[in-house]
């Protein structure tokens, strides 16, 4: 790969196991992604020769996905190794080479919530739990690949009394744990590491604080860290969040507007967009105003993002990954738009001699709100 960063690959049934050194060599391209709503994905891409161990993967699966071959991908910067995937192949293909070409295997998969979307666990009973108990009993069951849960209890207290009412899980258990997350305005995923062979289940409210990344650099001459950085502000697109909640004597909704600014969504940016019309928050009308308030301050937190970045650095020249979900610092890109961020997704594209970043980064809205910005 580059001077300075060393790949560790690691493939195995359940327990992954380092790769032979011929695999390795034979390995043309890696791309993770992380972030975002969805669940983090990868792509290997290999060079295949016809004397090369990786046709026993066709051989073992007579070229049907393999379910529970787990990939890990471990990454080395400057010393520092840092997973960037724990998870499981979904598909493979071979693609013939042209004109006495090497062909190419390509490999694809997803983080370990994929494990979590294979079997259908409807009916099983909860008794006298809580949904941060439930979630908690169900990722249990996925110990044995290295899960570690973070649950964060909600503040909605609802424990239901089992001679009134006994909760079944419905679906599958990835389903029904995001839909109790959104229960309660929480978010869910998996995130690899720390250690590989771990990933950890976090399900809690999406924080957007802690201490920043190291700053983005953005023309400033021999300090520039980042090849690329496109800002943009939606000024129409922030809207006034309001829950319905419903009187018991009369029937009558009573709309109380939320505010989409918390302790765990800070101001971002000192000048927020002008609001230019009521959004109205589904799926409170019969719940008590504690509960309702609590679910529409954190699905008002989601949409009150009106500026976004987009971005490509150099892994060697930053010094290090920029990891998602966290807090990162922007400089030189002008007094509008330097500030902190909030890292929403990122994506490594890894070759031979190269090591580069795409990333997202969101923030609610324009000037820093920070004199300076952490280097």
């Amino acid at each position: 790969m580059v001077e300075g960063v060393q790949l560790t690959l690691m493939i195995g049934p359940a327990v992954p196991l380092p790769v032979p050194r011929a695999i390795l060599d034979s390995l043309s391209s890696v791309t993770v992604s992380s972030g975002g709503d969805g669940p983090g994905g990868f792509q290997l891409t290999f060079k295949l020769s016809t004397r090369s161990p990786l046709h026993t993967l066709f051989l073992v699966s007579a070229g049907a996905p393999i379910p529970l071959v787990r990939v890990v991908i471990v990454v080395t910067v400057n010393g520092t190794p840092e997973v960037l995937m724990d998870g499981v192949m979904t598909n493979h293909q071979i693609t013939a080479g042209g004109e006495g070409g090497e062909a190419t295997l390509t490999v694809t998969g997803e983080d370990l919530s994929r494990v979590m979307d294979y079997i259908d666990f409807s009916g099983v009973p909860y008794p006298a739990m809580p949904p941060e108990v439930r979630v908690l009993a169900i990722l249990a069951k996925y110990a044995i690949f290295g899960v570690i849960p973070m649950v964060i209890p909600s503040v909605l207290v609802d424990v239901p009394i089992p001679v009134d009412r006994i909760p079944l899980q419905q679906g599958k258990d990835l389903a029904y744990i995001r839909g109790l997350a959104d229960e309660v305005g929480y978010v869910f995923y998996v995130d690899p590491g720390p250690a590989p062979g771990t990933s950890t289940a976090y399900w809690g409210p999406e924080l957007k604080v802690g201490a920043p990344q190291p700053a983005l650099n953005v023309d400033m001459d021999v300090y520039t860290n980042i090849a690329s950085f496109s800002p943009s502000f939606a000024s129409d697109s922030r809207m006034f969040p309001v829950i319905l909640i419903q009187n018991q004597a009369t029937k009558a909704p009573i709309p109380i507007p939320v505010p989409d600014i918390t302790p765990l969504n800070p101001p971002l940016g000192a000048i927020e967009p002008v609001k230019t019309g009521i959004e109205y928050i589904e799926g409170t009308a019969k719940l008590s105003p504690i509960r309702a308030a609590a679910i529409g301050l954190a699905k008002a937190a989601k949409g009150a993002d009106a500026v976004s970045a987009t971005g490509t650095l150099d892994v060697l020249r930053y010094g290090r990954i920029l990891k998602a979900r966290k807090l990162v610092g922007v400089r030189g890109a002008g007094p509008a738009f330097d500030g902190l961020y909030y890292v929403k997704s990122v994506s490594h594209e890894l070759k031979r001699g190269s090591y580069k970043q795409n990333f997202t980064l969101t923030r609610n809205g324009l000037v820093s709100t920070l004199p300076q910005v952490p280097a």
